[in-house]
């Protein structure tokens, strides 16, 4: 039993919020922001104690990362370093926070679009659901010499979800690149010079088709096998 308690005043305020989120909350739970407030209230900055967390490996997502929460929501995903104990609550020299320049440099070089699915900023995801948000990830690459390092890129709030632990293979792309023929190399260099590829017919058709459900795929597949007699 830890001898570590949330309540004791003596803490910062920092390392009594993550040692109620562990006590109180527990890992893969959602509280609020009104749970967090009257739990401290004497603490005016008790949610910014919360999100210097971050900086420290602890997962907090809010609404942006998790579109399943409320606006007043969070969730506590995972536990970082224990920012309890002498030493661990000191702010690594590496913060994790962007500034607004630094964020708009990034949309401007994705040309304001998730580059995991495509999808800009206010556009639909056609769903019925809330419409695209775009914000800057922190994106793992592996590089040619064998090293990974982070680089940012934009990406939507849906896709922000599941891609937390992804790691670009650099070295493997440059590889399949050398394998295309001299056409398709061509081919590709034009999709890098519009930035964007449209799908073929072909292509568009077989997306409208993996969307349908059994029933009616057998339909398409019956009629196919018709066409072909």
């Amino acid at each position: 039993m830890s001898v570590w308690s949330w309540q004791d005043k003596k803490l910062g305020s920092k390392a009594r919020a993550a040692l109620w989120l562990v006590a109180e909350v527990g890992e893969g739970n959602v509280f609020t922001k009104g749970q967090l407030r009257a739990a401290f209230p004497e603490v005016a900055q008790i949610d910014r104690r919360v999100r210097d967390l971050r900086d420290h490996g602890w997962q907090i997502d809010t609404r942006r990362e998790d579109p399943s929460l409320n606006l007043d929501e969070q969730r506590f995903v995972k536990k970082g370093s224990d920012v309890w104990l002498p030493g661990q609550a000191k702010s690594p020299k590496e913060k994790s926070g962007l500034t607004a320049a630094q964020r708009t440099k990034v949309f401007i070089a994705d040309s304001f679009l998730c580059r995991s699915c495509g999808i800009g900023a206010g556009e639909a995801f056609g769903d019925g659901g809330q419409d695209a948000q775009l914000d800057v990830a922190r994106r793992q690459v592996e590089q040619p010499n064998g090293t990974v390092v982070t680089q940012l890129v934009t990406e939507c709030n849906r896709c922000r979800v599941g891609g937390r632990q992804r790691q670009a293979d650099l070295p493997g792309l440059l590889d399949s690149l050398v394998r295309l023929s001299k056409l398709e190399r061509a081919v590709f260099a034009g999709w890098l010079e519009a930035d964007r590829r449209e799908p073929s017919p072909l292509e568009r058709i077989w997306g409208e088709y993996r969307t349908l459900p059994e029933e009616s795929r057998k339909t398409v597949r019956d009629a196919v096998s018709g066409m072909e007699k």
